[in-house]
């Protein structure tokens, strides 16, 4: 039964990171006229998945904080989580909505200045992520010890490659797959802990 649930919760994490790799595939390389439609089409759809990534960050924290510093990491990682949630949101909005529509309806060096803006809050959202990342994986160190080190290494390593990868292809689809690979060794691990924790 315990079994089941964490296979729910790997796939409830996991999801929005397979996701997102699989529209990196279908992303286009680069912003031209011919390309501009299916660029701003692509980032509309994503606009709600790009939140979603952080489930694999706040699933494996759900509930009331504790005052103490778990419960401080805790609150940490939900305002990093808000934090990339907004600020990833306007790079999605800025550089994928608006630039490919400036550029579908034929504006003239109108993506060049949102890209830039874009770059600058995506950046931002991604150190939110890493901070909400290294939150995340603090509390599960202290519960479950050194078993956490696989899943951590490989997210720390996913959020330094998302500050400039985004989606593309090869490295941004995947950087995805490095985080539904973190997200499931994380969960897997918090699974099989509490699993081997003495009843009471």
């Amino acid at each position: 039964m315990r079994s089941l649930r964490t296979l729910r919760v790997t796939v409830l994490v996991t999801a929005a990171p397979l996701l997102l790799a699989a529209a990196g595939l279908m992303h286009p390389r680069h912003l031209t006229a011919s390309t501009a439609g299916h660029w701003a089409g692509l980032h509309i759809v994503l606009l709600p998945v790009f939140p979603l990534l952080v489930l694999g960050l706040v699933v494996p924290l759900w509930g009331r904080p504790r005052r103490d510093a778990e419960g401080a990491l805790t609150v940490l990682s939900w305002a990093g989580c808000l934090w990339f949630a907004a600020y990833y949101s306007g790079l999605d909005a800025v550089a994928g909505i608006s630039a490919g529509t400036v550029v579908d309806h034929g504006v003239r060096g109108g993506a060049g200045p949102l890209f830039v803006v874009g770059d600058e809050l995506g950046r931002a959202g991604v150190y939110g992520l890493a901070v909400a990342s290294f939150a995340t994986c603090a509390v599960l160190w202290r519960r479950h010890g050194v078993r956490v080190l696989p899943g951590a290494a490989v997210l720390f390593a996913a959020c330094w490659s998302f500050v400039d990868s985004h989606i593309f292809w090869p490295k941004g689809v995947f950087t995805m797959f490095g985080f539904a690979a973190a997200f499931a060794l994380l969960t897997v691990t918090a699974a099989r802990a509490a699993e081997a924790a003495p009843t009471r």
